[in-house]
């Protein structure tokens, strides 16, 4: 009666999406940290998401596990063929994480744990996008195992993802302080709001460009006479959001801009999942292939339907009590 496969696939990439949504803008400020030019604008700046910087990352763990439950195969694969810049992702987030609560207490070594959050949130955004690159670039199995080498994943394609990667984070996190902040702070992430969207836009023109030059599934899947019905959507609405982003921004809105560079973010892996659809180990396994057993996906799903409202309920709960601007000497920490 239920295609689980298919469910458990669209749950996991509800999980991600919401992880780079969420977690984009707060990895994206600390991307910008060295942009606040005071102490108490870094302050402020840290305080935007203090009280949701850890349920942002709750996505990401969600992501992970629903892979191992759902589709070990895939699991088992990616985590080895990924398995440096995981590693390197990781202790990123933690050393953010220590920064991040370090900071606020250290007196001699607070320009240190500023450092650190910078490098940490760039880091774990670069290898994020890296591992994005390499998951198009195809991965090479053999015998149902990773059959690639220790560096498949670092080219030049995936260094472009890298950096595309960095660069949207980093304009969500400059909306997302436009939004949170006020004055001369306001003004400054203002000011950085279209230059970082137009960066934004290059990179990711240039990664959707290389995409299609991975391997000839994705060439035949946008250029063939049934995609051309319903897929160019993608890049005309990519367009359209681009476009309303700049208006925005001129007329000096707060919210909107914000919005929309979300919306370029939600366009961009409809995009990736168009691209890739049905493989989830590309060029080979589809995610049928990789998918638990029948039994196992059915029991999960009952958790996960219950698990699901909750988190959402959290979160939203969260951002609602947490809402208006921050201003300097207030926080939440």
């Amino acid at each position: 009666m239920f295609d689980l496969p298919t469910i458990w696939a669209a749950l996991i990439s509800l999980a991600l999406l919401a992880y780079v949504v969420l977690d984009g803008f707060d990895l994206g400020i600390g991307i910008l940290f060295g942009f606040g030019r005071t102490k108490e604008q870094r302050d402020t700046m840290m305080n935007t998401v203090a009280p949701v910087w850890d349920g942002n990352e709750t996505w990401l763990v969600l992501g992970g596990g629903g892979l191992f439950a759902a589709f070990p195969l895939a699991y088992s694969i990616l985590l080895t063929a990924f398995y440096a810049p995981i590693i390197a992702m990781l202790l990123a987030l933690v050393l953010r994480g220590v920064a991040f609560e370090f900071r606020f207490r250290a007196e001699r070594t607070r320009k240190l744990w500023d450092i650190a959050f910078i490098g940490g949130s760039t880091t774990a955004a670069f290898c994020q996008g890296i591992m994005v690159g390499a998951f198009v670039q195809g991965i090479e199995v053999q015998d149902r195992a990773y059959a690639g080498g220790w560096f498949d994943w670092l080219s030049p394609f995936t260094i472009l993802c890298g950096f595309a990667l960095v660069a949207g984070y980093a304009l969500l996190g400059a909306s997302w302080l436009v939004v949170k902040t006020e004055g001369p702070l306001q003004a400054r992430m203002r000011a950085l709001q279209l230059p970082l969207g137009g960066l934004a836009v290059l990179v990711v023109g240039l990664v959707s460009c290389g995409t299609l030059l991975q391997h000839h599934l994705i060439m035949e899947r946008w250029f063939s006479e049934e995609a051309l019905r319903w897929i160019w959507i993608i890049p005309i609405l990519s367009v359209a959001l681009s476009a309303g982003f700049v208006l925005a921004v001129r007329a000096k809105r707060e919210l909107l801009p914000f919005m929309l560079a979300l919306g370029l973010f939600v366009i961009s892996f409809a995009g990736l999942a168009a691209s890739m659809y049905p493989h989830l180990i590309p060029p080979d396994i589809t995610f049928r292939e990789a998918a638990n057993a029948h039994g196992s996906l059915a029991f999960m799903l009952v958790g996960a339907l219950v698990l699901l409202p909750v988190i959402l309920s959290y979160t939203a709960y969260n951002y609602w009590v947490f809402r208006g601007k921050v201003r300097d000497g207030e926080g939440y920490h």
